[in-house]
């Protein structure tokens, strides 16, 4: 299959992920409860999770396409990897509206909700590692990393996925402690960069960063 179909796919997922992450950004309106800026700052929460999780799709979404331009052919096995991906990716509106919905309760439902936020997150990490993992076997991109370089590459994968793991633990004990990790990735990955990775021909030396 042509690489371009894959993309074309992905990005439409994508698109479609983040924008139903706007849907939960509503008030009651003139007829609510309290004026309207008393709405907006009961929903805090809404807005805060709404950021997160646009910028981790945001990241992702890049990440992917810098991937996928390294990729010399598409396989079956490249295929059903990036919809383990999508199937997380897709989830995350309904994990964000979720957050939204019981963050502010602070109680055990806040917990679960959190628990739920962090285990998309760490299910889309795994996915796209996975893809990752994919392109350091077999000749499947224009510049393959050298074997020397796989476990320096895996551990960055790791590290975010790991992350999450913890994140996941803490929201056991305390949500607003797990939230607050989950979003230290998001920031880490926005400014974080490193050079040289499996590029495309044309020289593009960009690196996927999840």
């Amino acid at each position: 299959m042509d690489r371009s179909r894959l993309e074309a796919f992905s990005d439409g997922v994508f698109a479609v992920a983040i924008t139903l992450l706007a849907l939960d950004l509503t008030v009651a309106g003139p007829e609510g409860q309290g004026s309207l800026a008393y709405q907006l700052s009961q929903k805090w929460p809404a807005f805060l999770a709404y950021l997160i999780s646009f910028f981790m799709i945001g990241i992702i979404w890049v990440n992917h396409h810098v991937l996928v331009r390294a990729i010399v052919a598409v396989d079956r096995t490249l295929l059903f990897l990036n919809l383990v991906l999508l199937m997380f990716v897709v989830l995350i509106p309904f994990a964000t509206t979720t957050v939204s919905a019981y963050f502010s309760k602070n109680d055990w439902d806040a917990q679960v909700a959190m628990m739920i936020y962090g285990g998309v997150f760490l299910g889309m990490s795994i996915g796209f590692s996975a893809i990752f993992e994919w392109t350091l076997h077999g000749q499947h991109v224009y510049q393959p990393l050298s074997a020397e370089q796989h476990w320096a590459a895996r551990r960055r994968f790791v590290g975010g996925g790991l992350v999450y793991v913890i994140a996941i633990i803490v929201a056991l004990f305390n949500a607003v402690a797990a939230f607050v990790l989950i979003a230290l990735v998001a920031v880490y990955y926005i400014v974080e960069r490193t050079p040289a990775s499996p590029g495309p021909p044309d020289g593009d030396d960009e690196e996927p960063v999840v």
